[in-house]
């Protein structure tokens, strides 16, 4: 495949469609496509396979409207239906509790989701949590989230889009470079 040939490829299509979602119908996707987006998080790649992660969807309306009230980034939570929360788990993550592989991973998992919910005609977007101690310390206390080492990362907010939210073109050829820094691709 070569130029616009590969950009027609389903996947590279997903990917260039995907959209940070913040404007909603109000209508919750069903469990069932959320726990497919879940399962699309699991297929990330992680640190010597060590999966260091744990989901909570959430669906119940009252849940979600603390969670719009007590995250400033996160506002669009209530009105998306429903959101998925990644922790990360440094007890399960490679060369142990004190290292970051964790982040690295759970980001590779959260980015599936994104794409996942592009690739089914959901909407979703990002908001961190971690490393905002306020943000985390919120999520901790809504869902019930005890052990120290589960790490809210973020939450995302998922839900039916209203359209209007729209991708952004973010190529920019002159933050890459071939073979090595400073020397531009041409």
């Amino acid at each position: 495949m070569k130029g616009t040939a590969m950009q027609d490829h389903p996947t590279l299509k997903t990917i260039f469609s995907r959209k940070s979602v913040r404007r909603y119908t109000g209508t919750a996707p069903t469990v069932e496509q959320l726990t497919l987006l879940v399962k699309a998080g699991m297929a990330a790649p992680t640190a010597v396979n060590k999966q260091p992660w744990e989901f909570i969807i959430v669906t119940d309306p009252a849940k979600l409207e603390l969670l719009t009230q007590r995250l400033p980034h996160a506002k669009m939570t209530a009105k998306a239906g429903s959101a998925i929360i990644v922790l990360g788990d440094k007890l399960r993550q490679h060369k142990g509790p004190d290292a970051d592989f964790w982040i690295t991973d759970c980001s590779a998992a959260i980015q599936n989701i994104l794409l996942a919910a592009e690739a089914i005609g959901l909407g979703a977007v990002w908001t961190a949590a971690y490393p905002d101690p306020e943000r985390v310390t919120a999520v901790r206390e809504v869902l019930g989230v005890t052990a120290e080492h589960l790490v809210p990362l973020a939450v995302i907010p998922v839900g039916h889009p209203t359209g209007e939210d729209q991708p952004k073109d973010k190529w920019d050829p002159s933050r890459v470079f071939l073979n090595e820094y400073g020397k531009k691709l041409e």
